[in-house]
């Protein structure tokens, strides 16, 4: 009678489970991959390489073609100085008006989407701030002009102090093209090479017309 009551049980016991080692069909839980999406960068470093890329070139432009017929290193230095005072808030007015009118487009497409208001302050927090971007429009022209500046501030001698301008110009545009292709994940040669004949142009084409109009005795 026991027997017969044990084997009963037995039947119904449960099977023991195999556990599944087929790794294909196993989903792994908890573990979070990051993905960094890379373009999302390409808005501020699109405004903070040109804004350096402009204040460098700009200014160094400007104190080469005034160098080509005015040799004296004051007078360098002052046109520098002008590029980039004015440079920096040209860059800095543009970008405001930019940044304003792009938060009153979207302000007025939350208006007439009749969005609800938290959805709507959720919306307005993700908006880009227009002083912000101006402020590192500034800074960044800023950063830029003062390469060819602190180059030229103490050389007295005209072709020693063009050549080291040229020299810290084209090592800086070097830097720039290579840091914003490290950033967003591109090639380095390409890019860096692309924005240096760009330089050269830039400085090139200011400091020959400038000693062409010179030399015209206006």
């Amino acid at each position: 009678m026991a027997t017969s009551t044990q084997s009963q049980i037995s039947v119904h016991e449960p099977k023991p489970t195999i556990p599944n080692l087929d790794i294909e069909q196993q989903t792994v839980e908890g573990l979070e991959i990051e993905v960094v999406d890379y373009t999302s960068r390409a808005q501020w470093l699109r405004a903070a390489v040109l804004g350096a890329n402009d204040g460098l070139l700009s200014t160094a432009s400007l104190m080469v073609g005034v160098g080509a017929v005015r040799k004296d290193v004051k007078t360098m230095i002052l046109t520098g100085v002008a590029g980039l005072v004015a440079g920096a808030c040209s860059m800095a007015i543009g970008e405001l008006v930019s940044v304003y009118s792009q938060y009153d487009i979207e302000m007025a497409q939350m208006k007439r989407e009749v969005i609800s208001e938290s959805e709507t302050n959720e919306r307005k927090a993700k908006l880009p701030s227009p002083f912000k971007a101006a402020a590192a429009s500034a800074t960044s022209f800023s950063v830029g002009a003062f390469v060819p500046l602190l180059a030229a501030g103490f050389i007295k001698d005209y072709n020693l102090r063009l050549g080291v301008v040229v020299a810290a110009v084209s090592l800086a545009l070097l830097g720039f093209g290579g840091l914003s292709a490290v950033l967003g994940r591109a090639p380095v040669v390409k890019p860096s090479l692309r924005v240096l004949v760009g330089g050269w142009l830039a400085m090139g084409l200011t400091y020959g017309l400038t000693k062409l109009i010179g030399s015209t005795g206006i």
